[in-house]
């Protein structure tokens, strides 16, 4: 068995939830079974489309959009932590079976910093995770706790992003 590694993708740039997608598409193209768990994320979008149809990929999701957390009641705030702790036993019952390779846990960082999901499972995850499960964490600002157990570490930098000319996010780019 191939020992996994931890990525961290992070950074105020785009292209993190697109960098760790990347690595799962490649992974099933190799013949292992990838699990995509995205936090903080509802809606449809068309990269989600796509990776439903590739064989070895499971999505989950927590099936709704909230929006952002500033905007979330306390009733929200409770309700989508429930969801992400759900989502999150799925992803390490399927993982802990030993039948999946990849786990990529899509802008876990704000749900961490939030407090929107079981902070001691996650730790419990990231230190002892199974020798051969390739594990991928997304979003920014990481915690320490995140970083120090990361073998690679990319940061994504905004250097310029049509938003800052008020151009909405495009079907099929952005989203």
């Amino acid at each position: 068995m191939e020992r996994g590694l931890i990525h961290v993708y992070c950074g105020n740039g785009k292209g993190k939830t697109t960098a760790a997608l990347g690595l799962g598409i490649r992974a099933a193209g190799a013949g292992k079974q990838v699990v995509i768990l995205q936090f903080m994320k509802g809606e449809e979008t068309s990269e989600l489309d796509s990776l439903r149809r590739i064989p070895g990929i499971t999505v989950l999701q927590n099936g709704r959009d909230y929006g952002f957390y500033r905007h979330m009641t306390e009733q929200e705030k409770a309700e989508l932590t429930q969801i992400h702790n759900r989502c999150l036993t799925t992803a390490l019952d399927l993982v802990g079976d030993g039948k999946y390779d990849v786990l990529i846990l899509d802008e876990v960082t704000w749900a961490w910093n939030f407090e929107l999901v079981d902070r001691t499972r996650l730790e419990r995850l990231i230190r002892e995770k199974p020798e051969g499960l390739e594990l991928v964490l997304t979003g920014r600002e990481p915690a320490e706790l995140l970083l120090e157990h990361a073998d690679y570490i990319t940061e994504m930098r905004c250097v310029r992003h049509p938003y800052e000319k008020s151009v909405p996010a495009r079907k099929g780019i952005e989203y």
